[in-house]
């Protein structure tokens, strides 16, 4: 949590002192350039910003912030990959350096700033860990976190990078029984940190859990389902699972014996980080993942259009988590009893999560190497 002050927005400052860190799902050079961010910071209690392949296609796809740089790119001879990754890193460390002062207000809890490694490494172990490294080097600041999927070849790469003592933000986790494995993960990589002699309260973590996806595909199997015992189950999923990956936190956070034995060498918690959590259907309240996902110690990283209607008309009543783990558990008890199949829903989300993000990156990819071409040299005469 930050100080908050009188030019804070009420609801978003409020959300704050219930103990959610607000950031921001979204970067992009204009962003940065045009004050926009350090005034979201001022204005919306923003202390950290979470970036994905998707963020960084649509940023440079939009106008001409990035013109002068990949014309120096394409000077240099640059290829695709080499300029995204000059381009995306830059953009990092300069949000980084703008959310400095909050790494240092909140004793480096918060001020953080995410960035991705490639999605096409989300299933080979050991080339993940190398461009995870690769990328701490290159951005070097602090206040960064690398962002690795928990896929089952992502939990090693986890515990690796963290046992070098780098802060991982692990993303795409859909299921509670997968976020306990990335516990383990970050308690291993802990440990193996702590034998390396790193100084372990310099070593931060968030799981960010995804909230609407879940809603967006266990809504339509209910509806096939039809049963009025099914249909009244829509919209309740996304709640109930996070809600319940926050109970597994706490056992696992507020008195587990292995994180304790940790925190006597300085291990902070792995914060649980909501993730996706734009409303896709119209039918249900904009702040509704927001509002209802209030719990101590947890982040939510909104789109800008989420975080303004938070702003205008949120109603932030206290936690509205730990009451209500045990109805969260009668929905997956009765989503199971209608027939949805949750391990293929599981499934399904992590996969299409992963190539979701393989496309904009190849579609970045694609784009960029058009720019470069267009702006090599002799390409303009």
């Amino acid at each position: 949590m930050t100080q908050q002050t009188s030019t804070q927005n009420a609801a978003l400052a409020e959300l704050s002192a219930q103990g959610v860190s607000v950031w921001l799902d979204d970067l992009s050079r204009d962003l940065i350039d045009s004050g926009k961010l350090a005034e979201l910071v001022a204005t919306r209690s923003v202390v950290g910003v979470t970036t994905n392949p998707s963020i960084f296609q649509a940023a440079l796809s939009k106008g001409h912030a990035y013109d002068a740089q990949i014309r120096d790119l394409a000077g240099a001879g640059a290829d695709a990959t080499e300029a995204i990754r000059t381009v995306t890193t830059d953009d990092v460390r300069s949000a980084c350096d703008v959310l400095a002062p909050v790494f240092e207000a909140t004793g480096g809890l918060d001020g953080r700033v995410s960035i991705e490694v490639d999605p096409r490494l989300a299933h080979k172990t050991d080339d993940t860990v190398q461009q995870a490294l690769d990328l701490w080097r290159v951005v070097d600041r602090p206040n960064l976190f690398i962002k690795i999927p928990a896929t089952v070849a992502g939990l090693p790469a986890i515990a690796r990078v963290i046992g070098e003592g780098v802060s991982v933000n692990v993303t795409l986790i859909f299921s509670v029984e997968r976020y306990e494995r990335v516990i383990e993960a970050y308690l291993d990589g802990l440990t193996a940190a702590k034998a390396a002699g790193h100084d372990l309260s310099a070593i931060r973590s968030v799981a960010s859990f995804f909230v609407s996806r879940v809603d967006t595909e266990i809504d339509p199997r209910l509806e096939e389902i039809g049963t009025d015992q099914a249909l009244a189950l829509r919209g309740k999923a996304g709640l109930a699972n996070a809600r319940l990956a926050y109970a597994a936190y706490q056992r696992a956070f507020e008195g587990g014996t292995r994180f304790e034995q940790l925190a006597e060498a300085g291990a902070v918690p792995q914060r649980a980080l909501w993730a996706s959590t734009g409303v896709k259907n119209p039918d249900y309240p904009d702040t509704l993942y927001v509002t209802e996902l209030v719990a101590p110690n947890t982040v939510n990283t909104m789109p800008e259009k989420t975080l303004e209607a938070v702003a205008d008309h949120g109603e932030v009543t206290g936690d509205t988590v730990t009451r209500n783990v045990a109805a969260s558990q009668q929905v997956f008890d009765a989503l199971t009893s209608v027939g949805v199949d949750l391990p293929d829903v599981f499934r399904k989300l992590e996969d299409e999560g992963v190539e979701k993000f393989v496309v904009s990156w190849k579609d970045l990819l694609a784009a960029t190497a058009e720019q470069l071409a267009a702006h090599a040299p002799g390409a303009e005469g």
